[in-house]
């Protein structure tokens, strides 16, 4: 791996794990066993390697989801491989959270310029779930559909890294297939239009 990669991938890791805030420069360096002077040849600013770690998990997010897509034999089974990820990552959100939550939210916070950058994140699963949920005959409330499956799996991210509970994602994500499945099969769900209330 080159070492503007290393950077970026060592950036990555910490701003997951200890924050944007809470990462220097010499904390990035460290894990990459570069001088001060070597970095700056690749990175002027914290900011810089922000913008190419959000790239770079684009990069990445979208790689999955056309890894999905083609690995996926319908909707029902590419909505399922969101899910799963939840599964797949239990251990790291247990401690950390989900990285895409984590760092839009803390952008958020310090009121940054790149957190619209990292939104882009949410974006790309938002389109990709809408499109499955679309083809599972949902048009009309695909989007709707999509991003109450993104908040949902963003709460079992939060509560399961405030409490540490791994018991407690599996069965969200028990729920969450049952709910899938109701879907599926032409249930009715409680992402419909709210009523008019009467004056």
């Amino acid at each position: 791996m080159e070492t503007r990669s290393q950077i970026v991938a060592a950036a990555d890791n910490l701003f997951y794990r200890q924050g944007f805030a809470h990462t220097s420069f010499a904390d990035i360096a460290a894990a990459v066993d570069l001088s001060r002077g070597n970095f700056y040849y690749h990175f002027r600013t914290k900011d810089e390697i922000l913008e190419a770690v959000i790239a770079a998990r684009l990069e990445k997010t979208q790689a999955m989801l056309d890894r999905w897509e083609l690995d996926g034999d319908n909707p029902q089974a590419r909505i399922r491989s969101f899910i799963h990820i939840l599964i797949a990552n239990r251990a790291d959100i247990k401690r950390y959270g989900c990285p895409v939550g984590t760092l839009s939210t803390e952008l958020a916070k310090l009121g940054h310029a790149a957190q619209d950058e990292a939104n882009q994140l949410f974006t790309l699963f938002r389109l990709w779930l809408r499109r499955q949920f679309a083809a599972l005959g949902r048009k009309a409330d695909a989007d709707a559909l999509a991003l109450h499956l993104l908040a949902r799996s963003q709460g079992v991210a939060t509560l399961a890294n405030a409490y540490h509970d791994e018991a407690f994602i599996r069965r969200e994500v028990a729920m969450l297939e049952d709910w899938l499945q109701t879907i599926v099969e032409g249930g009715e769900t409680h992402t419909r239009k709210p009523r008019q209330e009467k004056n």
